[in-house]
């Protein structure tokens, strides 16, 4: 938004905090902007609680717009004329002008930072927040609400106070009063419940004007030049005042930022440091489930391994016994039928001998008939005969199941080996393992 009677300025406007770079004087953009005001102390308070919601381009063209719709910058100019008259009306309005006339107290010493700053030089920021949406919402009038509040809320004690203890109590205990946000809620509740007559604020106005008139004219031009001098010398003086006061909280707010810092800079090392042995940790964790992983699938590896070789050597030796099994079957039906045939046999020979008397009635061979018979040594012999052929076809049938029983042993013993030899790697690795974790 252009200022009346300048040229817009081709260059982007910054807005630049006092001592924190441009030219040093603080507040350059709209220095440049508005030549008549210029840089004023207390426009960087303004400025900054602007920053902290918007980007610069924006804050600037609200303070700009603040300065100018809203009427700010006429309590800059003039020896701030228009200022003191607000400082009237101010004490026209509250409740107890008496007391702070006994004690000498004016509204100039107390509340030019709230009319200049808006209350952002000494009030916490959440209250702050809260005047300036009210002041773009009502205008510049909302000052007088807020001020009558802070007056009405505190007027117990600032009755028991004199002069110097309420300078103290403005400074330094009301701001504080307000940290709480509780408090503060309430003050804006009492503050936009109060009901300022516009008319009111016209006549003390126009009282102040008159006021002044009649001073200029029965004073001698020497004695108001004095006590216009003494005026400012007072004004100086208090403005010294309020930035030593400011200076000391700005050492002490450095101090204490800088000792948070410390202690954050602390914790952050701390925090690195853990960091990096959690990282740490956690690459030596990565290493040793990697590891571990590589032994599992050896360990499986060579388990299929075994396990394949056990079974082939299972197949086999199934195989064997199913030959053994066979032979054995083949071998006792043959051993069967021998017996069969060698009992058929000598049935045959019994009933033969027994035809020709040579049994008696139990079967038994008569000692007198076989001892005359020469035939009785050829049915020996051939008794004989089968006796042994039965024998050695049972010793065969023996060695073959012996031979069976021999390799179901070898089968179980193959088995065990494999189980034994499996079981014994795996405690060698998990012994490995152990060691290496201890």
């Amino acid at each position: 938004m252009p200022k009346p009677g300048a040229q817009k300025n081709p260059l982007r406007p910054r807005l630049v905090f006092p001592g924190s770079g441009g030219n040093g004087t603080g507040l350059p953009a709209y220095s440049v902007y508005d030549e008549e005001i210029g840089y004023c102390q207390g426009q960087s308070f303004l400025a900054a609680v602007l920053l902290l919601h918007m980007p610069e381009e924006q804050a600037f063209s609200v303070l700009v717009k603040i300065m100018f719709d809203y009427g700010l910058r006429e309590l800059f100019k003039q020896n701030f004329e228009d200022l003191h008259c607000k400082f009237y009306q101010l004490e026209r309005l509250m409740q107890v002008r008496g007391h702070f006339l006994d004690i000498s107290l004016e509204a100039h010493m107390y509340a030019s930072q709230w009319f200049l700053t808006l209350f952002t030089a000494k009030f916490p920021l959440y209250m702050v927040f809260h005047i300036i949406d009210l002041l773009l919402c009502e205008g510049i009038s909302v000052i007088f609400n807020v001020a009558l509040g802070l007056l009405k809320t505190t007027k117990d004690d600032l009755l028991l106070t004199d002069f110097e203890g309420a300078l103290k109590f403005f400074r330094v205990q009301l701001p504080k009063r307000y940290r709480s946000e509780e408090n503060a809620k309430k003050l804006m509740e009492l503050a936009c419940s109060i009901k300022i007559s516009q008319k009111k604020l016209k006549k003390y106005e126009r009282e102040y004007h008159t006021m002044r008139e009649q001073q200029a004219q029965q004073e001698e031009p020497i004695e108001r030049f004095e006590r216009e001098n003494r005026r400012l010398q007072e004004a100086n003086m208090r403005l010294e005042q309020e930035n030593d006061d400011l200076a000391h909280e700005l050492v002490t707010s450095k101090i204490a930022l800088r000792k948070d810092l410390d202690n954050a800079e602390e914790k952050a090392d701390a925090l690195n440091k853990e960091l990096l042995m959690t990282k740490q940790k956690l690459i030596d964790a990565e290493d040793e489930k990697r590891r571990l992983e590589e032994e599992s699938a050896q360990l499986k590896e060579m388990c299929r391994r075994e396990l394949d070789k056990a079974e082939s050597e299972i197949k086999k030796n199934s195989s064997i016994i199913g030959d053994y099994k066979q032979i054995c079957s083949q071998l006792s039906e043959r051993l069967e039928k021998q017996q069969l045939a060698n009992k058929a046999e000598i049935e045959k020979i019994r009933v033969s001998v027994g035809s020709r008397g040579y049994f008696n009635k139990e079967g038994r061979v008569k000692a007198a008939s076989v001892a005359r018979e020469g035939s009785d040594e050829e049915a020996d012999e051939e008794k004989e005969a089968l006796k042994n052929q039965l024998r050695e076809m049972e010793l065969e049938l023996a060695q073959t199941k012996l031979q069976l029983v021999e390799a179901e042993c070898k089968i179980q013993a193959s088995r065990k080996t494999w189980f034994n030899r499996t079981l014994s790697s795996i405690k060698t690795v998990t012994g490995v393992q152990g060691k290496e974790t201890c």
